[in-house]
């Protein structure tokens, strides 16, 4: 089953939300779908909940907000804004991203896309929507997901202090109503995708605002 790979510590976290009606016929529908479309779902099933299995409760200091999964085949490993090592060239959003880090951090760029290394020191990389189909963005939408991403912010803000919210674009900025602003750090920017980057997330300097508000609280920066 699904549910299985979410592993135990965000399944206590978040029990009661996995046990309503709606969340257990997302998951038989989206089961279904890897069922009848083998790998045309994306990202594969063993990494559907990826961002969980990366970013330990217990670890947690950053949440990064993305929308769905990259549509092309060998790209999404369920992480937002992530993908697989091995692709080249990385997707433009990413790119952005990269290029926004270069030059907030003066530092290289990293040697490929693969984002588990952020994951692993406590950043949540969790897309709104988890699921999507080859060739279609968007096109999970309205199935759950959302409810289910909504809940799992809802939750961090309640009971995690404090953490670093990132929202980059309109959708992912919709989220900041669920987040207490005084006792988390919400920052927000355009979308980093090429129609928008250059309106404002170019120079947002997330990464060392992140850091620094990290360190005021006591804990470790994150190695970007």
């Amino acid at each position: 089953m699904l549910l299985e790979t979410l592993p135990s510590d965000w399944q206590q976290v978040l029990q009661a939300e996995l046990q309503k009606p709606y969340f257990t016929a997302l998951l038989s529908k989206v089961e279904k779908e890897y069922a009848s479309n083998p790998g045309q779902i994306f990202p594969p099933k063993s990494q559907l909940f990826a961002a969980f299995r990366f970013c330990a409760v217990a670890h947690l200091k950053v949440v990064i907000l993305g929308q769905d999964p990259y549509p092309t085949k060998g790209h999404a490993n369920g992480l937002c804004f992530s993908v697989a090592s091995d692709v080249k060239p990385l997707p433009k959003s990413l790119h952005n991203i990269f290029k926004e880090r270069r030059t907030d951090l003066q530092v290289p760029d990293l040697p490929n896309g693969n984002l588990e290394h952020w994951a692993k020191q406590g950043v949540l990389l969790l897309n709104s929507i988890l699921t999507v189909e080859e060739g279609k963005p968007d096109s999970h939408k309205n199935w759950g997901w959302e409810q289910f991403t909504d809940a799992v912010i809802q939750k961090i803000a309640a009971e995690k202090q404090p953490v670093v919210f990132i929202l980059w674009g309109a959708k992912a900025q919709a989220k900041a109503v669920q987040i207490d602003a005084s006792r988390h750090l919400i920052l927000k920017a355009v979308h980093p995708s090429p129609l928008a980057a250059h309106r404002g997330f170019f120079g947002c300097k997330h990464f060392t605002k992140t850091n620094a508000f990290l360190r005021m609280v006591g804990a470790r920066e994150i190695q970007w």
